[in-house]
C-alpha cells in the first residue's frame, strides 16, 4: 500500500530539528528498520522559505506500519512534529511516475 505522509512541525523547533536531522535521515534510509520504503520526500516550507514540516510517499504493508514509521521518526520522538497525517493512495497509484513524470514544466 502507498501513503502520503505529511508532518507539520511545532513552531520554533529549528535547533531541535537540526540536532535530530542526521538521526531522521538514518531512520528514513532504513525505512524505519523495515517498516516502510520511502519513495520520495522533502521538507515543507512556508511562503518565506522557512521549514514547517516534511512529506513523503511511503510504501508499507499496512496503515499501522506507516503510522509506526512516522511515529518512530527521531523528529517525532524529539517533539519536533506537531501533527502527522497519513493518507492512503489508490491502488492505481503509479510509483514509477515519480522518476518518469507525466508532464514537464514549460519554460
Amino acid at each position: 500500500m502507498f501513503f502520503l505522509m505529511r508532518c507539520l512541525h511545532h513552531p520554533g523547533q529549528d535547533v531541535s530539528r537540526d540536532t535530530h536531522r542526521p538521526a531522521h535521515r538514518a531512520w528514513v534510509q532504513s525505512g524505519g528498520e523495515g517498516l516502510a520504503s520511502v519513495l520520495i520526500g522533502s521538507a515543507l516550507l512556508d511562503e518565506g522559505g522557512a521549514q514547517i514540516g516534511n512529506f513523503g510517499i511511503l510504501e508499507a504493508e499496512s496503515l499501522q506500519d506507516a503510522k509506526a514509521f512516522a511515529e518512530g521518526d527521531p523528529l517525532h520522538r524529539a517533539g519536533v512534529v506537531q501533527f502527522i497525517e497519513l493518507t492512503p493512495l489508490p491502488d492505481t497509484f503509479q510509483a514509477a511516475r515519480i522518476a518518469d513524470p507525466m508532464t514537464t514544466i514549460r519554460r
